[in-house]
């Protein structure tokens, strides 16, 4: 999947041109289809909400349906912003993240994200590709393993200025150049380095993650690159599903979010891996 979707990302002048020869917003999609892609955001928003993990779920959706990899990759940032905003807005009325002290923090995720979005035509996506099936195994082996994470904050070992200026850019960065794992890579980072418990780690990962994929939205519509109409009504489902599952992670805690954190990375490395063309697989002969 990542592979088509890499091939199909030309230069910017390229992409700018495609996307403004393109006159119809909506392109012609059969009503099963976007029954099909209603339920994968529901679902998507309601997973994305408690472990991440959405873009599993909606972009193999927007290829089956036929959208092209660039406007896939555009569309999936419109509907997706909208699950994480829902997420966020649920944890904010529990209290769980506090939005004006983190304002800043969710500022430099939107900086990283439209520079990764930027800049995604000159990184090179057979090391991500090759990198992330590997990086996603040590964080589901992290979580499943490591005793202890529960909803209680831990010793800090990085401020949250330091924290704000170099981890949250850079993971913000990559989501803008790729994608997949940028929940679980948060979710690392706020529970092994500013301490949080894991309720209060994944109400920090929706805010970030939205500010990150507002940043890339910024740069994909500026090139014309978004399903208006598609993004819009799958974002309405991501919403409606990210606040059932929001609601579900308060009410259970790390006992929902530890397990179902730890399929997700799994699931996003065995997807990746399935690709044959996978610079991984291609390295071991595989």
């Amino acid at each position: 999947m990542w592979r088509e979707m890499q091939q199909g990302r030309p230069n910017a002048p390229a992409l700018a041109l495609e996307c403004s020869s393109r006159t119809s917003i909506l392109p012609d999609i059969a009503f099963h289809l976007l029954l099909l892609l209603c339920a994968a955001a529901f679902f998507a928003g309601f997973v994305d909400s408690i472990a991440g993990g959405g873009g599993l779920i909606t972009v193999p959706a927007m290829l089956i349906a036929g959208i092209p990899p660039l406007q896939t990759l555009g569309t999936n940032k419109v509907q997706s912003l909208f699950g994480a905003a829902s997420a966020t807005i649920a944890y904010a009325r529990k209290g769980h993240v506090k939005l004006s002290e983190q304002l800043p923090m969710a500022l430099m995720a939107v900086l990283g994200g439209s520079l990764g979005a930027a800049l995604a035509t000159l990184v090179p996506g057979q090391v991500l590709q090759a990198v992330m099936p590997v990086l996603l195994v040590a964080i589901a082996i992290f979580f499943a393993v490591k005793p202890n994470l529960n909803d209680s904050d831990t010793h800090r070992r990085m401020t949250p200025s330091l924290f704000g200026l170099t981890l949250v850019p850079v993971i913000g960065f990559y989501d803008g150049v790729f994608g997949p794992g940028t929940g679980s890579f948060f979710m690392l980072a706020f529970v092994t380095l500013a301490g949080f418990g894991m309720l209060k780690a994944t109400a920090h990962t929706k805010l970030l993650n939205l500010g990150s994929n507002f940043g890339a939205l910024v740069v994909f519509a500026s090139f014309g690159a978004t399903l208006w109409k598609i993004g819009l009504l799958m974002g309405a489902c991501q919403f409606l599903g990210a606040q059932l599952g929001s609601r579900l992670a308060m009410r259970i805690g790390a006992k929902l979010i530890k397990p179902l954190l730890v399929i997700v990375c799994i699931a996003f490395a065995v997807k990746l891996l399935s690709d044959p063309a996978n610079p991984l697989r291609v390295s071991l002969g595989v």
